[in-house]
C-alpha cells in the first residue's frame, strides 16, 4: 500500500491538471498514489489525466457526475489506500520536496495529526508573493486561532488517516469554504496541527475560481459559522471568537453588497447598503460615501472604482 494518497479533485481544468500531476510525479518522496476525481468535466480533463495514468500506475482516474469540490474530495478519500492524505487542487503545483518535508514532520511528530504548508501565489495582483508568512510568527493552529484567522491553515496540507476517521467527510452541502469547515471540525475534535513555513507549493489564483467570488465566499463562511455554533456552547473562549467573526463577516457582507450595487449603478440599493453598513461600522469615510450616494452617486461610483483599482493588491474584503 502507498504511504500517501494525494487527493486531487478536477473540474474543467484541462489547461492546468497535467502540470499539477507532473509536479506530483516529480516528488523526491515516491511512495504515493494520486487519486484524481474528474467531477463531471465537460472539457478534456479526463483525457489529460488518463494519459498520465497510462504512463504512471500511481495515477488513478475516477469519473463521476458533478457533485462539487467537497463531493470530489470525498470520493477520493473513500478510495484512498494511504495512511497519509495530501490535498492538492488540480490547478496548483508542488515543489519536488513538498511531500518529503511534510511526511518527515509527521513521522517525527506522532503527536501531530495535520501539517499545513506554504507556497507562492500564481496569477492575480499578488503573483509571486508568499501565500503565508515565512517565518510565520502566528501561533500554531488550534480551534481558537483557526476561528479567528481564516487563513491559519493553508489548503496544501497533509493529514493522517485517523483525522478522516474521526472527522468524516467534507460537507457536500457547502459549495465554498468546505476546507475551512473541515479544519474547524478537526480542531473541534482535538486533532493537532503544526506548520511547515517553508514555501513548497504554488497556489493559483484564477478569475473563474471559487475563491474569486467574494459574495459566495462571504456567504459560505457565514454558513460555516452558523453550522458550528451549536457545537461550541461549552467552549466560551472559542464561542466568543466565533461570534466576533460572525459580526465581522456580516459587516463585510454589507460592504460587498454596497460595492456590488455601485458596480451595477443601482444607486438606490447602494444607499440602503451604505446606511446599514454605517450603522454597524461607522466612520468618516462611510459618512462621506452616504452623502455622495445621495447628492452625486455617479461621482461616488467613479471614486469607488479608482480606489478599488488602487487596492486591488490588498485584501478583497476592504471597502
Amino acid at each position: 500500500m502507498p504511504a500517501v494518497t494525494v487527493i486531487m479533485p478536477a473540474y474543467n481544468v484541462e489547461p492546468y491538471v497535467g502540470e499539477a500531476l507532473r509536479s506530483v510525479l516529480a516528488q523526491t518522496f515516491t511512495d504515493f498514489e494520486v487519486v484524481v476525481v474528474d467531477d463531471g468535466s465537460t472539457d478534456r480533463t479526463a483525457e489529460v489525466v488518463g494519459a498520465c495514468a497510462a504512463a504512471d500506475a500511481r495515477v488513478r482516474l475516477v469519473r463521476q457526475a458533478n457533485r462539487g469540490l467537497a463531493g470530489a474530495r470525498n470520493t477520493a478519500l473513500r478510495m484512498a489506500r494511504g495512511d497519509l492524505f495530501a490535498l492538492l487542487d488540480s490547478d496548483d503545483l508542488w515543489e519536488p520536496d513538498f511531500l518529503a518535508e511534510q511526511v518527515a514532520i509527521l513521522r517525527q511528530r506522532p503527536d501531530v495529526d495535520i501539517v499545513t504548508g506554504n507556497g507562492w501565489i500564481m496569477g492575480g495582483p499578488q503573483d509571486g508573493e508568499l501565500a503565508r508568512p515565512c517565518p510565520d510568527g502566528r501561533p500554531q493552529p488550534d480551534l481558537a486561532s483557526i476561528l479567528g484567522d481564516e487563513f491559519a491553515v493553508f489548503i496544501m496540507s497533509v493529514f493522517r488517516r485517523r483525522v478522516y476517521e474521526i472527522v468524516g467527510c467534507f460537507d457536500e452541502t457547502l459549495r465554498t469554504n468546505e476546507d475551512y469547515e473541515f479544519w474547524l471540525r478537526a480542531a473541534l475534535s482535538g486533532c493537532r496541527f503544526t506548520r511547515n513555513d517553508r514555501p513548497l507549493g504554488h497556489y493559483r489564483v484564477r478569475a473563474d475560481s471559487l475563491s474569486a467570488n467574494e459574495m459566495r465566499m462571504l456567504r459560505g463562511i457565514l454558513v460555516v459559522y452558523g453550522k458550528l455554533r451549536p457545537l461550541m456552547t461549552r467552549r466560551p473562549l472559542e464561542l466568543a471568537v466565533l461570534d466576533a467573526q460572525t459580526e465581522r463577516f456580516h459587516t463585510e457582507w454589507l460592504a460587498a453588497e454596497a460595492r456590488q450595487a455601485l458596480e451595477a449603478s443601482d444607486f438606490a440599493a447602494a444607499r440602503e447598503h451604505l446606511d446599514r453598513l454605517h450603522a454597524r461600522r461607522g466612520g468618516a469615510v462611510l459618512v462621506l460615501a452616504r452623502l455622495l450616494a445621495r447628492i452625486a452617486p455617479r461621482t461616488l461610483a467613479r471614486v469607488y472604482g479608482l480606489r478599488r483599482a488602487r487596492a486591488a493588491a490588498s485584501s478583497p474584503l476592504s471597502l
